[in-house]
């Protein structure tokens, strides 16, 4: 919601503006222009990334612009998540540990948090590492060199429709000048016409590299910067993990090694000690054992 208010913000005040000083908002529609930047810019798009990177950039814009960044809910579930399998691991046999890591989709402590269950790449960051505590024989630092690997690639993966985006915002100014050469050319054509008609067909060229520099500082590049700023949010989840499931190896209670993963989230988000007793020592994780004796 707040990306489509700054938009309509930008291109109100851009209109308005014009309108005000006494142009005429209808010399803008120039569609044909706006076809050669957009179809461009589109083309070289695809050829300069992979089919992965097309797909996830769909992705990438619909939470960036439906702002889906994590918010407190997400965090209370993850560390709930934590919660129930420390008591697990601390408490149970390895054999009924190991049937929630090897197949989380059944598992009744992962279907009690279904928004973490739905995040296939956190679940399985998840699974890996308890199961790599229930083999026991891994060291703590090693544990936290690997986990710092696979956070930095996961990080890449994520934040590459934001690089892919700025790429063609960088771009965008000099496909626009691409479409007003060539609207200058197409005036070319017609200088033996009238100065009115000759006139309308510059204005139309200049509309390219208008609508390329616009397109570029109030439309993709915000958008990418707000991508970047939704998946760093949700990057921030597999932190928690990490940090949470350290504290656990290294011997503190699981109520403890919630604190250690809760200090890693933003203070505008952060919930509060007692929150986090309720949703997941006493909520959640209570949830989860009934739903197990059931």
């Amino acid at each position: 919601m707040a990306f489509l208010i700054g938009m309509i913000v930008a291109v109100g005040c851009m209109l308005g503006g014009f309108a005000a000083m006494g142009g005429h908002i209808s010399v803008i529609w120039q569609p044909w222009e706006f076809v050669i930047i957009g179809g461009a810019s589109l083309g070289t798009f695809i050829v300069a990334n992979p089919l992965l990177t097309i797909k996830d950039t769909g992705r990438a814009i619909a939470e960036a612009v439906l702002d889906r960044a994590p918010a407190q809910r997400d965090y209370l579930d993850v560390l709930g998540v934590l919660y129930t399998l420390m008591r697990e691991l601390r408490g149970k046999a390895r054999s009924e540990v190991e049937q929630h890591v090897d197949n989380p989709s059944e598992s009744t402590i992962f279907k009690n948090f279904p928004k973490v269950l739905a995040d296939m790449d956190l679940t399985n960051f998840i699974c890996d590492y308890c199961r790599l505590i229930i083999i026991g024989n891994a060291r703590t630092h090693e544990i936290e060199a690997l986990m710092d690997e696979e956070i930095q690639t996961v990080s890449h993966d994520k934040l590459k429709p934001y690089h892919a985006l700025t790429t063609i915002a960088d771009s965008l100014p000099a496909l626009g000048i691409v479409a007003a050469v060539l609207g200058v050319v197409k005036a070319m054509g017609a200088l033996d016409q009238s100065p009115e008609l000759l006139g309308g067909l510059i204005g139309a060229a200049l509309v390219g590299t208008f609508a390329g520099i616009f397109m570029s500082y109030a439309l993709v590049a915000p958008l990418a910067h707000k991508i970047k700023v939704t998946r760093a949010q949700r990057c921030r989840l597999y932190v928690i993990v990490k940090q949470t499931l350290l504290a656990f190896m290294n011997g503190a209670m699981p109520q403890i090694a919630l604190e250690h993963g809760r200090k890693t989230i933003s203070s505008h988000d952060r919930p509060s000690i007692d929150m986090v007793e309720n949703e997941t020592v006493s909520g959640g994780a209570g949830r989860a054992s009934q739903q197990q004796a059931a």
